[in-house]
């Protein structure tokens, strides 16, 4: 794969996560759902009500990690967006050596999503509390005002998407949760979460296809270090 096309899809993703987000905080309050139908807005199969024919643009800004995991205070923000940056500083060289040494196709498209990934949610972090007032449950946030609303490295990164599958509750004879209500794939995400998630995953998936070797083919100095999950 080249390195040309690589760039295009980091591009592709960083352009449509940007957009979403800046469209989403520049026009939307914070917790106030824009549902999305495709079909009736729910069914129900013994109970239970799938909402798989309903998404929603779900505004929230998250100050952790990607599918909203914190990471502890003010201290804690700082090391986790200086983890990010480190992470796409090693990234840009990790993905020129397994072009170099032409890893399979697959493998290097995989290690782009998770890089354009981790480089979405860090401009956030880095940039969003400079250029964005902040935004409220009443109050739309204007972009490039006079003060943004927090510092450097301390900018909140917005989620959005919100896709509820199924929500039913447990059985009552469970300890603890008996009663209470629940809901298959709660999180809200964004575009920049889906990339690195989709490449993790496929990896995983794919990885004999990815790391085959033919017959008589030198051994290649395979690194394992993909984990960068939630960056």
């Amino acid at each position: 794969m080249k390195a040309r096309n690589v760039f295009l899809v980091v591009l592709l993703i960083i352009l449509a996560d940007q957009s979403l987000k800046i469209w989403v905080k520049t026009h939307m309050p914070l917790s106030h759902p824009l549902e999305v139908y495709r079909e009736p807005v729910s069914k129900y199969d013994n109970g239970i009500k799938l909402m798989g024919d309903k998404a929603q643009i779900y505004f929230v800004e998250n100050e952790g990690m990607a599918w909203g995991w914190k990471f502890g205070g003010a201290l804690g923000k700082i090391a986790l967006t200086l983890f990010r940056l480190v992470a796409v500083v090693f990234g840009v060289y990790y993905i020129h050596t397994v072009i170099k040494r032409k890893y399979h196709r697959g493998f290097i498209l995989c290690a782009a999503l998770i890089f354009a990934g981790a480089l979405g949610n860090l401009l956030d972090s880095m940039f969003y509390g400079l250029i964005f007032e902040a935004s409220t449950y009443d109050h739309v946030a204007k972009i490039f005002p006079h003060v943004g609303y927090t510092s450097f490295l301390h900018g909140r990164v917005v989620d959005m998407l919100y896709f509820p599958l199924i929500k039913t509750h447990y059985p009552q004879w469970l300890p603890f949760v008996g009663g209470d209500e629940f809901e298959f794939f709660s999180p809200v995400f964004n575009i920049a979460d889906a990339s690195i998630s989709v490449g993790v995953i496929a990896i995983l998936l794919f990885q004999k296809k990815f790391f085959h070797k033919e017959p008589g083919e030198e051994p290649a100095a395979i690194e394992t270090n993909v984990n960068t999950v939630g960056v």
